[in-house]
C-alpha cells in the first residue's frame, strides 16, 4: 500500500482564481516592457538613416534579426523553463535586453545594430515563450483567453510609450533614447522574475470539455510534435499571416512618408495627432485588445472558426489599406483595422498547439510553433527590397493581402477536420 502511495505523483492543493490571476498579471507586466524592442523600432529607422547614410533595407535586417533570435530560440529557452521553472530565464532575459539597447546607443555600424538586436531579441524570446507558456499551463480551462491577455501585454505594452519615445528622440537624439528605455525596461523585467512561479499538478483544473474544442488528453513530446504533418500546416499558415503585420509593423513609418501622409494632422475621437503617430498608438492598442478578444471567442466558437474570420478580415484590411491609406484619416483607420485582424495570431496559434499537443510540454511545443514569426520576419526585407525595384509598395500589398485570404480557407477546410482526427486518435 505504502508503495502505492509513494508511485502516485504529489498533487498540490488547488490555488485560487485570484493567485492563477496573479501570475498572470506578472507575466503580463513583463511582456509590456519587451514591447518596445518590437514595436519602437520604426521609430528609429529615419534618424539611424539620416545620421549614417545606410539605406533602409540594410538597417530592416537588424529588425529582421532581432524577431529570428526572438522567436527561433524560444524552443531551448521553453525547455528550460519546462526544466527549470520560469524565474531564472526572465531573468537572464531581462539583462541582455537591457544589453542589447545599450549596445544600439554605442554603435556607429550597421553590424553594431545587427548586434544589439540579436542580443535584445534572445532577451525578450525569453521573456515572450516563458510568459506565454506559463499562461497556457494555468489556465487549461481558458486557453484562449489567458494566452491572448498575455499576448496583449506585448501587442499594446509599447501604446504608452510611442510619444515618449518620439519626443525623447527628438529632444536627446535617439542614442540617448535606446540607452534609457533599454536600460530601464531591462531592470523592471529582472525584478519581475523574482514573482514567476509554475503550476505545480493539482493546482489547476483540469482540461475543459467543449464541444467546439477538440483537445488532447496525451502529452506530445518536442520531438514528436515536429514528425505530426498538422504541426507543418500550422506553421506554413502562421508564416504566411505573420509575414503581412510584421511588414507593417517594420515599415510604418516609410510608409506614411512615402504616401506623405506621416506629418498630417488628423482628429479623430476628440484627439489630434500627426498621421503616423495616431496611427502607431491606436495600431498599439487595437493590436492589443485583438488577443484575448480572439482568444475569448476562440475558447466558444472553436480555433479554426475563429482563424476563418480574423485572417478574412486581415486579408480584406491590407486590400483596403493598400486602396485607400493615400488618405491621412483612412491610414489611420485602416493600420488599425489590419493591426486588429493581425494581433490575435499570438493567442490563437500557441492555444491551438496546446489544445493538440497537450499542456506538459506546453512552453517548448508552442515555442517550436512560434517560431514561424521569425521565420516570417525573413520576408521584411524581401518586401523592402520588392518596394525599392518597383518604387511603390503595390505589389507587396496585394501578395500579403492574399496570402491572409489563404490561410483562412486552409483553416475552415484542412485545418479544422484533420484537427479532430488527430485529437480523436490521440484520445483513443
Amino acid at each position: 500500500m505504502t508503495d502505492m502511495v509513494q508511485a502516485t505523483a504529489p498533487t498540490a492543493a488547488r490555488v485560487s482564481d485570484t493567485y492563477r490571476w496573479a501570475q498572470l498579471a506578472i507575466g503580463v507586466a513583463a511582456m509590456v516592457m519587451i514591447a518596445n524592442y518590437q514595436y519602437g523600432w520604426t521609430f528609429f529607422v529615419p534618424d539611424i538613416q539620416k545620421t549614417f547614410g545606410w539605406d533602409r533595407a540594410s538597417i530592416q535586417w537588424a529588425f529582421t534579426l532581432f524577431v529570428l533570435f526572438e522567436t527561433w530560440l524560444v524552443p531551448i529557452e521553453g525547455w528550460f523553463v519546462d526544466k527549470y521553472g520560469p524565474r531564472i530565464v526572465v531573468l537572464v532575459g531581462g539583462v541582455l535586453c537591457a544589453i542589447g539597447w545599450v549596445i544600439n546607443a554605442k554603435a556607429t555600424t550597421l553590424n553594431g545594430y545587427y548586434l544589439g538586436m540579436i542580443i535584445a531579441g534572445i532577451g525578450a524570446g525569453g521573456v515572450y515563450g516563458t510568459c506565454v507558456g506559463n499562461a497556457l499551463k494555468w489556465f487549461p480551462d481558458k486557453r484562449g483567453l489567458a494566452a491572448g491577455i498575455t499576448a496583449a501585454g506585448f501587442g499594446a505594452g509599447s501604446a504608452l510609450t510611442v510619444a515618449p519615445i518620439q519626443a525623447m528622440i527628438k529632444d536627446s537624439g535617439f542614442q540617448s533614447t535606446f540607452l534609457y528605455f533599454g536600460l530601464g525596461q531591462g531592470i523592471i523585467i529582472c525584478i519581475l522574475a523574482f514573482f514567476l512561479l509554475a503550476p505545480k499538478p493539482g493546482q489547476v483544473p483540469n482540461v475543459v470539455a467543449n464541444a467546439a474544442l477538440a483537445q488532447s488528453r496525451r502529452n506530445y513530446q518536442p520531438t514528436e510534435v515536429l514528425r505530426q504533418p498538422i504541426f507543418w500546416l500550422m506553421y506554413f499558415m502562421f508564416v504566411i499571416v505573420g509575414a503581412g503585420g510584421l511588414m507593417v509593423t517594420a515599415n510604418l513609418k516609410p510608409i506614411a512618408v512615402d504616401w506623405k501622409v506621416d506629418s498630417v494632422p488628423v482628429t479623430l475621437i476628440g484627439m489630434t495627432m500627426t498621421a503616423v503617430t495616431f496611427a502607431a498608438t491606436i495600431d498599439r492598442v487595437l493590436n492589443g485588445l485583438t488577443r484575448p478578444f480572439f482568444g475569448w471567442i476562440s475558447d466558444m466558437i472553436g480555433r479554426e472558426n475563429t482563424m476563418f474570420i480574423a485572417f478574412g478580415m486581415e486579408g480584406i484590411g491590407i486590400w483596403m489599406l493598400y486602396l485607400w491609406g493615400h488618405d491621412p484619416v483612412w491610414f489611420v483607420i485602416l493600420s488599425g483595422f489590419v493591426f486588429f485582424a493581425w494581433g490575435e495570431i499570438y493567442s490563437l496559434f500557441p492555444s491551438t498547439c496546446t489544445d493538440t499537443f497537450g499542456a506538459k510540454f506546453a512552453t517548448t511545443n508552442a515555442g517550436l510553433l512560434y517560431t514561424a514569426k521569425g521565420t516570417a520576419a525573413l520576408l521584411v526585407p524581401v518586401a523592402n527590397y520588392v518596394q525599392q525595384t518597383s518604387g511603390h509598395w503595390d505589389n507587396v500589398f496585394i501578395i500579403a493581402a492574399g496570402a491572409n485570404i489563404l490561410a483562412s480557407l486552409l483553416a475552415i477546410l484542412v485545418l479544422k477536420p484533420w484537427r479532430r482526427t488527430v485529437v480523436a486518435q490521440s484520445s483513443a
